[in-house]
């Protein structure tokens, strides 16, 4: 992986690539992963947040993951950064978010000025709520284009969360919570802001739906399943998606699905057979036709 210049970060010491463990010596994740215990020089301190000052050109040329959360605020911006195989530009006066475990790269140019926080799994925990709509909707939208007055309320927050974390006896309690704030920040800028809002908060099925199959999408491919878990029937399921998002619950399902055929195929040493596998397809056969049918390539193509 490739970054450049080097990062200027409160708290950090180096970067590396990490595999996740299961505790018996395999891997449990097949991608380059950023851990931000890595980034920091303050571990036995419990440093859950790291902040990051975005000047001048820089880049990471490798996709990756991390497993925190990223906010970067640009208050001048010009570049690329994509998330999970979109690009999106980089601008003036604009929020980008990236999630943990979604895959990212970005080039950005020498006008750029900005601010970064990294805020560890544990913090993002109690962080979520904070967002108030789903991550899924957030994972739709992940760039927030921001008023002068919404600009200059951000800036105001992360510079004071640059000058807690930069002091001697550092108050985490504060940081915190100030980052919370920017989370509730974020959901005043979002609500209404895009066109769909409306059709992901209108029935609150929708967002449980999308959670449920981000956490069973490699086992669980059955409209019914979810609609148990949701205590609804099936065909009522399908209903409420196909009104709030024009779209099937199946499709829904396959979406998740593909996304990770992408990230695998794309990022991960894997095979295609283990990707198979991973995924749980039946065959190499059942997987490829799969694919094919959504991206027009086969998976070895696509790889």
């Amino acid at each position: 992986m490739k970054i450049s210049p080097s990062v200027q970060i409160s708290c950090v010491n180096f970067i590396t690539f990490r595999r996740k463990s299961d505790g018996v010596g395999h891997r449990t994740d097949h991608f380059p992963i950023l851990g931000i215990q890595e980034f920091s020089e303050n571990q036995l301190q419990g440093c859950h947040l790291l902040f990051n000052e975005l000047h001048g050109e820089r880049s990471i040329d490798e996709p990756h993951k991390h497993d925190f959360f990223i906010i970067n605020l640009f208050e001048q911006g010009k570049g690329s950064h994509t998330i999970d195989f979109t690009d999106y530009e980089v601008g003036n006066s604009q929020i980008h978010l990236v999630f943990p475990d979604q895959v990212h790269l970005w080039v950005i140019e020498k006008e750029t000025v900005g601010y970064q926080l990294m805020i560890s799994r544990d913090w993002f925990e109690s962080f979520l709520p904070s967002l108030r709509f789903s991550a899924s909707y957030y994972q739709n939208h992940p760039v927030i284009h921001l008023s002068q007055e919404g600009l200059e309320t951000f800036r105001h927050e992360f510079q004071a969360i640059q000058k807690e974390i930069s002091s001697e006896n550092i108050f985490w309690e504060v940081i915190q919570k100030r980052s919370e704030l920017i989370g509730l920040l974020i959901s005043k800028s979002v609500e209404g802001a895009f066109k769909d809002f409306e059709r992901y908060h209108s029935n609150p099925i929708i967002s449980k739906f999308l959670q449920l199959i981000d956490k069973h999408f490699k086992t669980e491919r059955s409209v019914s399943f979810y609609a148990d878990q949701l205590s609804i029937s099936a065909n009522y399921l399908n209903i409420v998606c196909k009104k709030n998002l024009n779209a099937s619950a199946s499709s829904l399902i396959q979406d998740r699905i593909l996304l990770e055929a992408k990230r695998l195929l794309k990022v991960s040493e894997m095979s295609v057979k283990d990707i198979v596998y991973d995924l749980g397809f039946y065959d190499h056969a059942s997987f490829s036709k799969f694919f094919k049918a959504q991206t027009g390539m086969t998976p070895s193509q696509f790889k």
